[in-house]
């Protein structure tokens, strides 16, 4: 029974630029896919982690730098179910879903320092600066809740009269 799943404990990044831009990128799972969703940066804690240690392990291991500040932490554990058809095949149907700990952090980098090719198995193809707004309407239909959540809450990190966002880049694809 779906309700007797545990949900996995993890951390999100909502990675602002020096433009109040959004860091989002494509799993590289779902580049085939007409529809293909863009998702920010989260990962699994691990046993004994401290969230703000695994937020920053996993930005590193995503996207090959942690060159970050983090700004606030959301005050709650957000978290979402996986629709049924994704539950059976994801993380060997242990879970129901994942418990989140989101975070804000201002990346220090530059473009040339996001490296998506840095691991064996990448997570993401292709990643872009977003606006904040843009969030819940890049997101998969179940984790948009979340991700309105953190527009909101996040807002006050972003700047909403920026220019449109850049187009996507490949993973080791140098900056324009």
């Amino acid at each position: 029974m779906t309700r007797d799943l545990p949900y996995r404990q993890n951390v999100g990044a909502v990675l602002f630029n020096a433009q109040g831009q959004v860091f989002v990128a494509r799993r590289a799972d779902q580049a085939h896919e007409a529809l293909a969703a863009w998702q920010l940066p989260q990962g699994g804690i691990d046993d004994g982690e401290d969230p703000r240690q695994a937020i920053l392990r996993e930005l590193h291991e995503e996207i090959g730098t942690a060159d970050a500040d983090i700004l606030a932490e959301h005050p709650d554990w957000l978290h979402y179910d996986l629709p049924p058809d994704l539950r059976a095949r994801v993380w060997g149907g242990r879970y129901r879903g994942q418990r989140q700990r989101w975070f804000a952090l201002r990346f220090r980098g530059t473009d040339a320092d996001i490296r998506l090719d840095g691991h064996a198995h990448p997570e993401f193809d292709a990643w872009r600066w977003a606006t904040l707004s843009e969030l819940p309407t890049l997101a998969v239909p179940f984790k948009r809740p979340i991700y309105e959540a953190l527009a909101a809450a996040f807002a006050p990190f972003s700047d909403a009269a920026l220019p449109p966002t850049h187009p996507a880049r490949s993973p080791a694809s140098p900056p324009r």
